[in-house]
């Protein structure tokens, strides 16, 4: 047996869970970076789309079920607490997930096995797997198992929306407003680039944001215009 199959198995092992086929499981931990490398081989984007899914409607589910005096938009502001990035990101954490997936060495060396979006978009892929492979119901267990602790937290207002969807539901009070993003320019090496992006708000400029991610630097430009609305600016 090869390392990676070794590491494979260790990480279903870890999981407790037994896949048919390795074949979605195997995509799941692929990085796109290592697919460029080898042409064919079944990497894990398409997944994550269907993984997001698959999380939104076991979280609903249950939040509906469980929060019975809690009204449409409290489940809605709930669930946005749980199925987003920072979550998966931290269920990732847990499952120890970065040493498992397979990515380009020039993606690794470049801090990929523990950068917050490889992460977060590879438990979406992981969940979209177990759906496909073992079903609604392991998938399913496997999310209440592993955000069930961000469920509750979010419930008793333990944890708080980010900046991007804090200032979206600003925005969305008045039905006037329309919000977006735009990248302004990047610079630097691929391997350390910054991103400068504008939040522009009705076409006017309300916060500036650099960050070494494109979502970074939206997160830290959403900050700004919040910190504006806040202070009456």
């Amino acid at each position: 047996m090869d390392n990676r199959n070794i590491l494979l198995k260790e990480f279903q092992d870890n999981l407790g869970l037994k896949f048919s086929e390795n074949y979605y499981f195997e995509a799941a931990l692929t990085h796109s970076s290592y697919a460029k490398q080898k042409k064919g081989t079944k990497y894990n984007e398409r997944l994550e789309f269907l993984g997001d899914s698959v999380l939104s409607l076991a979280v609903t589910e249950y939040i509906f079920l469980t929060y019975k005096n809690k009204k449409e938009g409290e489940l809605t502001k709930l669930r946005a607490l749980v199925v987003c990035e920072n979550s998966l990101y931290q269920v990732a954490l847990k499952l120890n997930l970065g040493k498992y997936i397979l990515m380009s060495r020039g993606e690794e060396t470049t801090g990929g096995r523990s950068r917050v979006s490889i992460l977060a978009d590879c438990t979406e892929a992981l969940i979209a797997a177990i759906y496909i492979d073992l079903g609604l119901e392991k998938a399913r267990e496997f999310i209440m198992a592993n955000f069930m602790e961000t469920i509750k937290a979010s419930a008793v207002n333990c944890i708080t929306l980010d900046y991007k969807t804090k200032l979206q539901e600003l925005v969305q009070k008045n039905k006037n407003q329309d919000i977006r993003y735009d990248l302004i320019k990047y610079d630097g090496p691929p391997h350390k680039r910054k991103f400068y992006v504008n939040v522009i708000i009705n076409d006017t400029v309300q916060g500036h944001g650099i960050g070494l991610s494109k979502k970074e630097a939206e997160k830290n430009a959403a900050q700004e215009a919040l910190s504006r609305y806040e202070n009456g600016e």
